[in-house]
């Protein structure tokens, strides 16, 4: 593995902590700051749209910086946005603090997926961008359970002043492991953003990450509450099967990068998506039984981010094909794309539980990610034409 693919590894891994951490979190925010859930879940909301907007739009504008010193600069703002969040007086500074490290996250994902399909084979694309998202997984094994557990014993506070701490380390690694012969791509004119707005095929996918992410999110935005309330475990508990989850996500996601490597994009995002749908309905039963519910969360989670490295090498290959001189953007967009399917489940979770309470929140997300299952479908029969006129 190359040396700087772990440094983008590292860089997830800190990054993917501050995005999660904030889902064990929500019960401790809401009763530190005296607000109700759906608007600590909103914290999740806000992130990901700070990650939409700083993704193609950024993207677009730093195409010209050296990558070493781009992930640098972006590292720097994110411990930055931590810091706040950590010296954060009241609920308006702390939604402040989440957008900004939610521009470093977007640059970041949709730079380093090009960084890391170009360090390794084409035929290894999916598996180099599953690594480098490995740092998230990693987050969610580790990071998210250890910062709950702080959260829940120190404050909330002072879990964002250890996000803090690994941001340094990240740029640490950054300076030692990125070598700085990456050059930056040249700058994209402005047809050629619009195009990768435009393009249909490229909206389609967009379309898919959007809604294939947001179902799951719907429900996993309001697991703590979820594990809490309905299944009657601990909030000490929680931190465990946080843990727990994290282990079967980094399964999955490593399992889906090589499903997609072998099997193309295609058919491994339709088979993970069937599986979402089915696991999601099943969560509709389960939920409130303990060990029921234990179970289904731990599968779930080997399917949850399982489409992620198919997702985003799929857009890459398309860009290629469609708008070969805006690949960064592309990849930015479908990032964007991740985190607005991020907003939008964790806004219609929070609507579904101020007006129908916890318990309705995953047959809602398994509807969201069944629109995704019907559109990647579709996608792959608009391949063969593509396929068959290229050949």
């Amino acid at each position: 593995m190359p040396l700087a693919l772990l440094a983008l590894t590292i860089s997830a891994f800190a990054i993917g902590t501050t995005e999660f951490v904030i889902v064990g979190l929500v019960p401790t925010i809401a009763n530190q700051l005296a607000i109700s859930l759906p608007s600590a879940g909103l914290l999740v909301s806000i992130y990901a749209l700070g990650v939409a907007v700083g993704a193609p739009v950024l993207t677009a504008l730093t195409g010209r910086f050296p990558r070493k010193q781009l992930l640098m600069a972006l590292m720097v703002l994110f411990t930055a946005g931590n810091i706040l969040a950590w010296q954060a007086p009241d609920y308006t500074t702390l939604v402040i603090a989440r957008l900004l490290t939610g521009l470093a996250h977007g640059v970041f994902f949709s730079i380093g997926s090009t960084i890391a399909t170009s360090l390794v084979p084409k035929e290894k694309a999916a598996s180099a961008i599953a690594i480098m998202f490995g740092g998230l997984t990693v987050a969610l094994v580790t990071g998210v359970p250890l910062g709950t557990f702080i959260g829940q014993h120190f404050g909330w506070r002072e879990t964002f002043l250890a996000v803090s701490l690994l941001g340094v380390i990240a740029l640490v690694a950054s300076l030692l492991l990125v070598p700085s012969n990456i050059p930056g791509r040249a700058s994209t004119s402005l047809s050629d953003q619009l195009k990768v707005l435009t393009h249909p095929r490229l909206l389609i996918i967009y379309a898919i990450t959007a809604l294939g992410y947001g179902g799951v999110f719907t429900a996993f935005t309001f697991l703590a509450p979820m594990m809490q309330d309905l299944a009657g475990f601990s909030p000490s508990a929680v931190s465990w099967i946080l843990l727990g989850y994290g282990v079967s996500v980094a399964i999955g996601n490593i399992w889906g990068g090589k499903l997609a490597d072998k099997h193309g994009a295609v058919p491994a995002l339709k088979f993970i998506f069937a599986a979402l749908v089915v696991l999601l309905l099943v969560f509709q039963f389960t939920a409130s039984v303990q060990y029921a519910a234990l179970a289904t969360v731990l599968v779930m989670g080997i399917f949850a981010f399982g489409n992620v490295p198919g997702l985003q090498v799929y857009v890459v290959q398309k860009a290629e094909l469609y708008t070969p001189n805006a690949v960064d953007v592309a990849s930015g967009l479908n990032i964007a794309a991740f985190n607005i399917g991020i907003a939008l489940g964790s806004i219609i979770g929070g609507q579904t539980v101020e007006h129908f309470g916890l318990t309705q929140t995953p047959w809602i997300g398994a509807v969201i990610v069944l629109v995704a299952f019907l559109l990647i479908g579709l996608s792959g029969r608009l391949d063969k034409p593509a396929r068959a006129a290229l050949g």
